[in-house]
């Protein structure tokens, strides 16, 4: 069945490296903005339950108890076989964590980024490794265990040393599901703009170099490796039984419904965008308009292998794949970015590190 994407991109700070559509807005904005949502979800038209609900933002975590509930109340299929609320450290108590139990929700990702104070402090996050252990412990002793920890390998000042003692708290707080992200460089994120401006704010000078991220991604995946949390998906590692059946859909190319500011459709062949920003889709909402823009027919052929292969699983190539990829097929097979792995091609631990560019070669053939 089909999942469903709540968007709340409301935060209490604008962290350097963040490059999506979330902000720091008025509380009268918000308020609105959570009636909007409200009624896009009530005008859906629910022929199916959905499997898993995600609310992301922004910091949903930040979201009054009674809020949260609203929404959830309105999205058919309660209680979910997974329904995750995404969090930042610094705002959870065990009260909250039994409240969101209480609203459906069994599954919690946490954005930590670093335990290392002065990494923190360089890109806004104001918690400490004592916060995230404190309030680890406070989600489960709510029920909450099902747990995501994500860190960011290439924050500014980040060293090998400083990202083994990040990895050292993983080990410390034994979530079942980590999320290695490394660092991106654009010009939708305040630090990413001023690396690319050649400027020295938030620490641009001091992003470790390319090498330096491709060996802390290396070293996370041997240590999780070893402590039983394996990956599956390029950036995200589980224990068995722990992986993100929601995420898994975009993956695996699988039904999905937005709701919110800048969410996102796939209905199986075409693909949808509600408006980015949070006031223009307030707007739509008093004009009694859709968010949504027109849809994009969907590519199934190109998608299958560069988001298909994201996946450890990897993906099967039927016969028209082979004749429309054979090409960089067999040249990543021959560089040593690709392996056979019965019937299905996945990506070698070299490939993974080259992922982007083994992508761009199955876009536009």
């Amino acid at each position: 069945m089909p999942g469903v994407y709540i968007s709340y991109p409301f935060c209490a700070q604008k962290c350097t490296y963040c490059n999506f559509a979330s902000g720091v807005f008025s509380a009268d904005l918000e308020r609105e903005y959570l009636g909007a949502v409200s009624r896009e979800i009530e005008s859906q038209d629910w022929r199916w339950q959905p499997e898993t609900v995600y609310i992301g933002g922004g910091t949903p975590s930040r979201m009054e108890s009674s809020d949260l509930d609203r929404l959830l109340s309105r999205t058919p299929g309660r209680p979910w076989p997974e329904a995750t609320l995404e969090a930042a450290p610094g705002c959870i108590a065990k009260d909250k964590a039994s409240d969101w139990l209480r609203a459906g929700l069994n599954r919690v990702s946490l954005g930590v980024q670093s335990f290392i104070p002065r990494e923190l402090a360089r890109t806004g996050r104001k918690h400490t490794a004592e916060t995230v252990a404190a309030e680890i412990g406070a989600l489960r002793e709510a029920g909450l265990s099902n747990i995501n920890v994500d860190l960011i390998a290439g924050l500014p000042g980040q060293t090998i040393a400083s990202w083994k003692e990040s990895l050292a708290w993983i080990q410390k707080l034994e979530p079942p599901h980590v999320s290695i992200y490394m660092l991106e460089i654009d010009e939708d994120s305040r630090l990413g703009n001023e690396v690319l401006l050649n400027g020295k704010r938030y620490g641009a000078p001091d992003i470790p170099s390319d090498d330096a991220i491709a060996e802390m991604y290396e070293i996370a995946t041997i240590e999780l490796r070893r402590l039983g949390i394996h990956r599956y998906e390029i950036s995200n590692y589980a224990r068995p039984g722990f992986e993100s059946r929601h995420n898994l859909k975009y993956w695996r190319l699988e039904p999905y419904l937005g709701f919110g500011a800048d969410a996102h459709s796939f209905d199986g062949s075409q693909r949808f965008q509600n408006v980015e920003s949070a006031a223009e889709y307030v707007d739509r909402s008093r004009q009694a308009k859709s968010p949504r823009g027109a849809a994009t027919p969907s590519n199934n052929a190109e998608e299958k292998f560069f988001v298909g292969l994201r996946l450890s699983e990897g993906v099967q190539p039927d016969s028209a794949d082979w004749t429309r990829f054979e090409a960089p097929i067999q040249r990543f097979l021959n560089e040593g970015l690709l392996a056979r792995k019965g019937e299905k091609l996945i990506l070698t631990d070299r490939g993974v590190l080259l992922s982007n560019e083994v992508f761009a070669e199955f876009v536009g053939i």
